[in-house]
C-alpha cells in the first residue's frame, strides 16, 4: 500500500551495559574499619575475601567452616521468597555436581574473624537464654538475638552504611568484583584467583 517503510527511520533503541564498580585494596581496608561492630561486620569481610552473592554468604553454616583443613565449603543458600504476598526464608542445600558447589582455602584473616564471631555468638546464646533464636544457630550470619540476616536487609543496610561513613557508593553485589584485588594483594597467584572467581575474563576486566 506504501512505497516505504516508515520504520525505516526509527532509530533502534540501544542496550546500555551496566558496569559495575568496585572497591581497591585501601578502599575495602577503609570499609573493614567503618563495619567494625556493625551487623554486616562479618558479611562484608566474607563477601569481599569469597566473593560469594547474597544467598551465599547467608546460607554459611558453621560445618562449611574447616578450621583443621583450612577450607570453606559453598553448600547452602538462603534466599527470600513471597508466599501468600509474605516474604518468607527457605534454606536450599547445592548439589555436588553444580559448579556452584565449591571447597575454597580458608584464609587466615577469614579463619581469625569466624573464630571470633563464634565465641560471640555463643556468648549471646548464655546472654540471651531462651529469647535467643535456636532455629538458626547452625548458620553463621546471624544478629545478637540469633535470628537469620536475610538478603534484602544486606541490600539495604550496606548502602545505609555507606553513606552514614561518607564511603564511595557501591553495590553490595560489587563486593565481589573487589575480591580480586583483595585476594591479589594478599599475594593470592593469578591463576588461583581465577578460579576463585570462576571465569578468568571477569578478573581482567575487575582489575584493569
Amino acid at each position: 500500500m506504501i512505497v516505504s517503510n516508515p520504520a525505516d527511520k526509527v532509530q533502534r533503541p540501544k542496550v546500555e551495559q551496566f558496569i559495575g564498580s568496585f572497591y581497591n585494596e585501601n578502599e575495602l581496608n577503609t570499609l573493614f574499619e567503618k563495619s567494625k561492630g556493625d551487623t554486616l561486620e562479618l558479611i562484608i569481610f566474607l563477601t569481599a575475601f569469597y566473593g560469594l552473592c547474597r544467598s551465599e554468604i547467608a546460607g554459611l553454616k558453621w560445618n562449611a567452616i574447616n578450621f583443621e583443613n583450612n577450607s570453606i565449603t559453598i553448600k547452602h543458600t538462603i534466599v527470600q521468597v513471597s508466599i501468600k504476598g509474605e516474604r518468607q526464608v527457605l534454606g536450599k542445600d547445592r548439589k555436588k555436581n553444580k559448579t556452584s558447589y565449591r571447597t575454597l582455602p580458608l584464609v587466615p584473616e577469614v579463619a581469625e574473624i569466624l573464630k571470633r564471631f563464634k565465641q560471640i555468638q555463643e556468648n549471646n546464646k548464655k546472654l540471651c537464654k531462651n529469647d535467643y533464636n535456636s532455629k538458626y544457630e547452625e548458620y553463621i550470619c546471624v544478629d545478637s538475638l540469633g535470628n537469620i540476616i536475610k538478603p534484602d536487609f544486606i541490600t539495604k543496610h550496606f548502602k545505609r552504611l555507606l553513606q552514614n561513613n561518607n564511603l564511595r557508593l557501591i553495590r553490595f553485589h560489587d563486593l565481589r568484583h573487589s575480591c580480586a584485588s583483595l585476594l591479589l594483594a594478599r599475594g593470592i597467584q593469578l591463576k588461583e584467583i581465577q578460579e576463585w572467581l570462576g571465569h578468568a575474563y571477569y578478573f581482567r576486566v575487575r582489575t584493569a
